[in-house]
């Protein structure tokens, strides 16, 4: 693992953030391709980049507080707000910066009366490669985001890896879990782990490729966005049954739960009927006639 990848003078140059850097430059430039494609505001493209990246970094924050807010409610105000709190490189929760995001986009696109479901299926495959992209860095840095030790689970992989020098080891990531009490009290930090960022990467790949071949297929607003939210969410869904997080309801994670929220939000877009006119005539491929109420 390599936490830290260099140093430019006084600044250090992290994997996650580079990362995370490359992440939004690449989503950006594919949502201004699309934008085009779309025939829509291809400046608002830049705007909706930028709320996305400020949203998705505060909301992945807020949501991580929430989650850690026993150990957040024991600091004092100075480690809050340094890297022990707020600003450590670590603590960002995808779900937390994609429902920010999405609100703050969806607030902008109304007051710059553009179709909120269209921009939605047009950041549809950068969010899926985005994504894909910053777990990279989450594997490199190694920050508590990999699963469970491969001989707990399929241990004839060959691909475990070693996290020893990672910002979170094992004998921290699973410090009073039931698998530190199988090894004895801590896990050692050299034991190998499942790559599950490494996963997610690949299927962050698989979903993009889908979702870049369907795009120029027009299916209605808001169906790309709802094929990627299924396909995502059960992606996020399955990974965590071989993570160690805390088991809320039903035997599931928080990841897990937003996930079967999102599943089920993307059902709902994908299979709901035309509304409007232009919509109809889209998909249908066929001249609709206008009624009093679509005129």
């Amino acid at each position: 693992m390599i936490p830290k990848l260099f140093q430019l003078g006084p600044i250090p140059v992290y994997s996650y953030g580079l990362m995370l850097g490359i992440c939004f430059i690449v989503a950006s430039w594919l949502l201004q391709r699309e934008f085009k494609r779309k025939k829509l505001d291809e400046g608002a493209a830049v705007n909706i980049t930028f709320i996305a990246l400020v949203g998705g970094v505060i909301g992945s924050k807020l949501l991580y507080v929430i989650e850690e807010w026993k150990s957040f409610s024991s600091m004092s105000a100075s480690q809050i707000f340094s890297t022990e709190g707020l600003f450590s490189p670590a603590g960002l929760t995808f779900y937390g910066g994609l429902i920010l995001a999405t609100a703050l986009i969806y607030i902008y696109t109304r007051v710059k009366k553009v179709p909120f479901l269209r921009v939605c299926d047009a950041a549809a495959p950068s969010l899926a490669i985005g994504y894909g992209i910053a777990r990279v860095g989450c594997h490199l840095s190694g920050d508590g985001d990999y699963g469970l030790p491969v001989s707990e689970f399929m241990s004839w992989v060959p691909w475990g890896t070693d996290y020893s020098k990672g910002t979170l080891p094992p004998s921290v990531a699973f410090r009073g879990s039931d698998i530190a009490a199988k090894f004895g009290g801590v896990v050692p930090d050299n034991t190998l782990c499942h790559p599950t960022p490494m996963y997610e990467f690949i299927i962050g790949g698989l979903i993009f490729w889908l979702l870049w071949k369907k795009r120029s297929v027009f299916l209605g607003d808001g169906k790309l966005f709802g094929l990627y939210l299924m396909l995502s969410g059960a992606s996020r869904l399955l990974v965590e049954f071989i993570r160690l997080n805390p088991r809320y309801m039903f035997g599931l994670s928080e990841a897990q739960l937003i996930s079967v929220v999102l599943i089920g939000l993307g059902v709902f877009l994908y299979y709901r009927k035309p509304t409007t006119f232009m919509e109809k005539a889209k998909v249908t491929g066929k001249p609709q006639k206008k009624t009093k109420s679509q005129s």
